[in-house]
């Protein structure tokens, strides 16, 4: 259930069709592959990640600690009351280091295997492109986790 709702905000997610799909933020990107949203609070502007904007959306909640992504997808903002369906939680840094480490986002280069754990810049190009598409042509789950996997399944087969 939405506490409060932010139609503008809403407007730049767009939503796969079943409860477990990402929600996918299609607005600004910042350099690190994480959304930004701009948000005006007493006259003064201000700039928020869309993923902790969606969880105080959602639960109420005005997320104090980490915000953490159970889909390791820097552009997901499913936040729902219901944690067996959310893609975001609420935890510790200690928490936040130890998901990072179990799940070998570590930023090494030459040992993750998961975007959150690419160079900086190849996560940004990434999740540029990923935004592109989906604003361009909707949510599709298959195209999405291609494009992760770093496959182009508009290129020609070879074999």
């Amino acid at each position: 259930m939405v506490i409060h709702d932010d139609p503008r905000f809403w407007s730049h997610v767009v939503k796969g069709d079943e409860p477990g799909d990402c929600w996918i933020w299609t607005g600004a990107i910042s350099d690190d592959g994480y959304g930004r949203y701009w948000t005006t609070a007493g006259g003064r502007q201000k700039v928020l990640r869309p993923h902790r904007y969606a969880y105080q959306l959602i639960t109420g909640l005005e997320p104090q600690r980490h915000i953490l992504h159970e889909c390791d997808f820097p552009l997901c903002v499913h936040a729902d009351g219901d944690v067996e369906i959310s893609h975001l939680r609420d935890g510790t840094n200690a928490e936040n280091v130890a998901d990072r480490a179990r799940r070998n986002r570590s930023g090494n280069q030459h040992t993750s295997t998961s975007i959150v754990g690419a160079p900086r810049r190849a996560r940004y190009e990434l999740m540029t492109e990923i935004r592109d598409w989906v604003k361009t042509h909707g949510y599709d789950r298959e195209r999405i986790a291609a494009m992760i996997a770093g496959y182009d399944p508009d290129a020609p087969m070879l074999f």
